[in-house]
């Protein structure tokens, strides 16, 4: 039973069966600011102070093409990119899907049409939007070389005792930090350190979208 504490938490089901509710809450698929979803979860709640300040590390960071959420008029199917033609989201379908896109890319400004050299992304485009996650997890191993790991799942589970499924605690020791950005090259946009977790600077990190249940994913 995936909607109960136990083995069955981590099988893929379908949410709903003749309209019954299958499994727990699953990613907060809108976070567009004051949409107010309809699923009572009760009193799981999710961490709302800093993760480190409840014992998670990051144990990985990867990426998605185009934003998993939707928030109307930030990141939605309105927006663009540099590869928004139907042709190319068919070509996209076969192997990685295209997300929603921010509304910032402009095919006349050089800094979202420039190309740059890439040394370890493979496959990232200039003016493309990207989701980036930051999988963290008390289970990691912290402060160690084999913090960050890949499946980041690795990482999320590397030390017994500590997650549990009855009782249930994976909402208060797994957490993910998300941001959606637009690639530009521009030095003005420079960020030194994308490793350690989602920015937190200005209006970085500012007004964030707090949900508990699974992260996202194309099933």
């Amino acid at each position: 039973d995936a909607n109960a504490p136990g083995d069955g938490y981590f099988k893929n089901v379908q949410c709903f069966v003749d309209n019954v509710i299958q499994s727990l809450e699953q990613a907060g698929a809108n976070v567009t600011k004051g949409y107010v979803g309809e699923l009572d979860a009760g009193d799981r709640v999710p961490i709302v102070d800093p993760y480190w300040k409840a014992g998670l590390c990051p144990v990985n960071v990867h990426w998605h093409l185009g934003a998993e959420h939707l928030s109307v008029g930030e990141y939605d199917e309105h927006g663009s990119g540099p590869a928004t033609d139907s042709h190319h989201r068919k070509m996209l379908a076969g192997d990685v899907r295209l997300g929603g896109q921010c509304h910032h890319y402009d095919s006349h400004d050089a800094k979202f049409t420039t190309e740059y050299d890439w040394k370890h992304c493979v496959g990232m485009k200039v003016g493309q939007t990207y989701e980036v996650h930051w999988p963290h997890s008390a289970a990691g191993a912290c402060g160690t070389p084999n913090q960050y790991q890949t499946p980041f799942y690795d990482g999320v589970f590397c030390r017994d005792g500590i997650i549990t499924l009855d009782p249930l605690n994976t909402y208060q020791k797994i957490g993910v930090q998300s941001q959606v950005y637009t690639i530009v090259n521009d030095e003005a946009y420079y960020y030194p350190d994308m490793m350690r977790g989602m920015i937190v600077d200005g209006d970085y990190g500012e007004d964030i979208a707090m949900y508990t249940g699974s992260t996202t994913g194309t099933s």
